[in-house]
């Protein structure tokens, strides 16, 4: 017998929707705090796709990412079928698996017949590896390398030429292979959006993509390359966007440059926006629902090529964050505590910035709560600071939690996106497990490091290696 979160004290509105106005907003997985499979038990336990959450961890260890799977899949049939309600052309939707790339994530997304954005050799192998077919791939990057080019080429996906040593690069590798590729061009649009600096990619001064000044030199070369068939634009603003605005100006200048890579012979069919789109990390997040957002872009698409009376192209677009952050929590317990009188008290866990960088790198912010105790009154303000040997590892600088304890299993919400992929080993902390959570049953689909993963790989020169120590007598 379980509850829902929302009829719990400690429930922090977690699964409240923000500025929700339709059926489509109300369900979109990007404006809640939590899978939307999360219940309470009679045991006041939280419970994620039908899986007590505190048996989780006894089963599978701590800390631990837990990533409901129907979350996932929902937010891949919103913007799948908001894509072709709103597009009267072609369109595909393609997972940006930089946000979490792993055989089951890609398996998941690939089964709901969305696409997969690479960006390394090793994400491409990730792909390929989960059944993903080659005309579903688009391999992007900005620096990559000829081995890396070569496996795109030998795969045959699509390949994101991102600037002019890359696409020369790529045309000594077909030379070489005297095979083609279809390539996508990444330009520069020059649009801002309010985001964290590090994660905006629209405006000028950026290391991605073709500055404008550049492009028709760069469709000249193109046409003049009879290996390269260069069949789409792509430009992507940023991440973690709440804006509508910036993706309704990129619609008009992508189209306008696809109407000039045309003039230069290029078979431009493709247009692809990136993604971008916001998640709620706390109450005060309010981002567009994935519908409102897949219809703002298509209409805006629709509307510059009505303008300027160019057809329309097959229409991308690469959600990320929106498609697995709110689908996944970490699963901590608690340790030791410390009180500084009068300033704050610390409460750590036994993970931190190894497994989610972000609060350090970002100053992004997270909720907690303590899903052994759901309905235990929020009494206090802590900071839930990780393990590691840094000032700066802290999760949360000010988290609103009940009176903890050693033991307690703390969640966070929110942490499918840019955790496990960017998690490290920093002082030689293993990495989490992960498991896929549906009806009840979880699933294994990433294993837990051991200390013996973390020396696999050094080399310890025989010089260098230990003898046996003299004993006295």
């Amino acid at each position: 017998m379980v509850s829902t979160l929302d009829s719990t004290p400690n429930s922090l509105s977690y699964l409240s929707a923000n500025a929700a106005d339709s059926t489509e907003q109300m369900t979109s997985p990007n404006q809640k705090l939590l899978p939307l499979s999360a219940e309470v038990s009679e045991q006041d336990h939280l419970v994620i796709g039908g899986c007590d959450v505190p048996e989780l961890i006894e089963r599978f260890g701590s800390p631990l990412y837990i990533l409901d799977e129907s979350t996932l899949r929902l937010a891949c049939q919103q913007y799948r079928d908001a894509m072709t309600q709103h597009y009267p052309g072609e369109s595909l939707v393609i997972y940006a698996s930089k946000a979490w790339s792993c055989l089951a994530v890609c398996a998941v997304v690939n089964s709901e017949d969305l696409g997969i954005d690479v960006v390394s050799g090793g994400e491409l192998l990730t792909a390929t590896q989960a059944g993903v077919s080659a005309n579903h791939l688009y391999f992007h990057g900005n620096n990559k390398s000829a081995q890396e080019l070569q496996m795109g080429i030998d795969v045959g996906c699509r390949i994101v030429v991102d600037n002019w040593f890359e696409l020369k690069l790529l045309t000594q590798c077909l030379k070489e292979s005297d095979t083609t590729a279809s390539i996508l061009l990444r330009l520069t649009p020059g649009i801002e959006c309010h985001t964290h600096e590090y994660i905006r990619t629209g405006h000028l001064d950026s290391k991605f993509g073709f500055d404008p000044d550049q492009l028709e030199d760069v469709f000249k070369y193109v046409a003049q390359q009879p290996q390269i068939q260069c069949i789409g634009l792509h430009a992507h603003i940023g991440s973690q966007i709440f804006e509508l605005q910036p993706h309704q100006d990129l619609a008009e200048v992508m189209v306008r440059w696809i109407q000039v890579a045309r003039e230069y012979g290029l078979p431009i069919s493709e247009l692809d926006i990136g993604g971008g789109l916001g998640i709620c990390y706390t109450e005060s997040d309010d981002p567009p629902s994935i519908h409102t957002w897949v219809k703002t872009v298509a209409e805006s698409v629709v509307q510059a090529c009505k303008e300027l009376g160019a057809s329309l192209p097959r229409l991308i677009c690469e959600p990320g964050r929106s498609l697995i952050g709110s689908a996944c929590v970490t699963a901590y317990t608690v340790g030791s505590q410390k009180t500084v009188p009068g300033i704050r008290t610390y409460v750590a866990v036994d993970g931190g910035m190894s497994d989610n960088p972000r609060p350090i790198t970002y100053q992004s912010v997270y909720r907690a709560l303590v899903a052994n105790r759901m309905s235990a009154p929020l009494t206090e303000k802590t900071t839930l600071a990780g393990k590691h040997c840094e000032s700066g590892d802290v999760i949360i600088q000010e988290a609103s939690l009940p009176s903890v304890q050693p033991n307690d299993i703390v969640v966070v919400a929110g942490t499918g996106a840019y955790n496990y992929s960017m998690a490290s080993n920093y002082n030689r902390v293993p990495r989490p497990a992960a498991v896929l959570v549906k009806d009840g049953e979880a699933h294994l689909i990433i294993k837990r490091e051991t200390l013996q993963d973390l020396i696999r790989h050094d080399c310890l020169p025989e010089a260098l290696a230990p003898t046996a120590t003299p004993t006295d007598g």
